[in-house]
């Protein structure tokens, strides 16, 4: 197994671990099964190119996140219906494919823009 794939895998566990959300979650964001994303996780595969794209998009979305909502609270903010999002959950956001929607609301948020 070659540096680039360790490093991918150890990504994929990284970024899971990083917002603190379980496997059934975390698998809905990719969007890839709970059993590909366990064989990620332990080496077993390879991300495609198209989920390689995805977890890509993912990271910088998180690392976004992170520099306006506290590591602690992400998984719950991820994971709860929320107002500005017409009551979708983020992580419904995310699933749909609507994440500059998300994008949209760290930009307001981090330039103090908030009309």
């Amino acid at each position: 197994m070659t540096t680039a794939t360790k490093q991918t895998e150890s990504a994929v566990r990284k970024l899971r671990d990083e917002i603190h959300v379980p496997r059934r979650v975390f698998s809905r964001l990719l969007p890839v099964s709970e059993r590909l994303l366990a064989d990620l996780e332990t080496n077993k595969r390879n991300p495609s190119e198209a989920v390689q794209r995805r977890l890509n998009e993912l990271e910088r979305l998180i690392t976004a996140l992170k520099e306006i909502i506290d590591s602690e609270y992400l998984s719950k903010w991820l994971t709860e219906p929320n107002d500005a999002f017409d009551g979708l959950k983020p992580i419904e956001v995310i699933e749909r494919g609507e994440s500059d929607r998300i994008w949209r609301m760290i930009y307001h948020i981090a330039s103090g823009n908030l009309t």
